[in-house]
């Protein structure tokens, strides 16, 4: 049986083909594409292109439509979230609690991608899919990777209630971290950008202030947000190395600055190491997600910290996912596109 998939060959360049829906093992199933999120790495030139080709899709939900017969806990008619990317649990990195590090991480993957009518979940998989709640919708299933991404962050950013907290870059992964800082109780959040839409977005969803960095300074402006004090915690969103280096300069004594997003291979940073000694900052990288990260990012959306009608401001079917795709790219009013798998919408 021939099903629908969404195939990048290049930065701007999807194409939807056909292709054999796949089989399934023992110990595997076999889900039906419902929602998908483009995400932000996925219109990031250098970082796609090492990539293509490949079906797009690692932010889906799903239905359960076939089940192996060695599975148990999942049947037909489930909806679900599934992780691209799942740990073994045993090697030491998982046993540190460091799951993106677990080489099982890295290798697994879904077949042939979450954009696709129908995809294959490996057993090694099953350990991050989650069966969504009656509450949460189709789209909202779609929000679980990315905000377990945020989630993540924020833990490795340390104590975020009555901190102050600058999120440098306002597309949909900071937007998150401003609804999901406001969850944890920080006391002032800051959001900066260069597209003025976007800082009223954020404004929209929960931030105090919001800095125009195409009209402002930004870390002249945090300082006078803060008393001359700078941000407790900074989000440094942008994959720049100039990113890190303003997160640093708005940073309060004692701070934390967390790299949100990886930069090109060739990009270093510039660091002051007397000032970033005497001022005990700690900069913190923070890469995807694990298990953990992934249950509590599906607890935010059942108690509607974060849902699809907060951040969801473009949605296409199938058939128009390289549409879709330049909207997420170019469109500098897209927070969070949505692909309609199934058609609908």
């Amino acid at each position: 049986m021939k099903m629908k998939v969404a195939r990048l060959y290049d930065y701007l360049d999807v194409r939807v083909e056909e292709e054999e829906v796949p089989r399934i093992g023992a110990d595997e199933i076999l889900v039906r594409g419902l929602s998908c999120g483009i995400c932000s790495g996925d219109v990031v030139p250098w970082y796609i292109r090492k990539k293509a080709p490949l079906v797009l899709g690692h932010e889906p939900s799903a239905e359960v439509v076939e089940v192996g017969a060695g599975v148990h806990g999942f049947a037909p008619g489930d909806r679900v979230f599934v992780h691209h990317h799942a740990p073994c649990f045993s090697c030491r990195a998982c046993r540190r609690g460091e799951y993106v590090q677990c080489p099982t991480w890295k290798a697994s993957k879904l077949d042939p991608g979450g954009m696709a009518e129908f995809f294959r979940v490996p057993a090694v998989n099953l350990s991050d899919t989650l069966r969504l709640p009656d509450g949460v919708s189709d789209e909202d299933g779609a929000l679980v990777e990315p905000l377990a991404c945020v989630v993540k962050s924020l833990n490795r950013a340390g104590e975020v209630r009555d901190a102050t907290v600058l999120v440098i870059g306002l597309g949909i992964m900071g937007q998150m971290h401003v609804l999901a800082a406001r969850a944890r109780g920080a006391r002032t959040i800051v959001g900066a950008d260069l597209v003025e839409a976007r800082c009223a977005f954020a404004r929209g969803v929960g931030a105090d202030h919001v800095v125009d960095a195409s009209k402002q300074d930004t870390a002249v402006a945090v300082r006078e947000l803060t008393g001359g004090e700078g941000a407790d915690v900074v989000i440094a969103g942008p994959a720049t190395a100039q990113a890190i280096e303003l997160g640093l300069a708005c940073a309060a004594r004692g701070g934390t600055v967390v790299q949100f997003m990886g930069t090109q291979p060739e990009d270093f940073l510039r660091l002051s190491t007397f000032d970033y000694y005497f001022r005990e900052l700690r900069l913190v990288p923070s890469y995807s997600c694990g298990p953990p990260d992934t249950r509590e990012a599906l607890r935010l959306i059942e108690q509607g910290v974060v849902r699809a009608e907060h951040v969801v401001t473009h949605r296409f079917p199938l058939e128009r996912v390289n549409e879709a795709y330049r909207v997420a790219a170019e469109d500098r009013s897209a927070i969070k596109t949505m692909v309609r798998v199934d058609g609908r919408g």
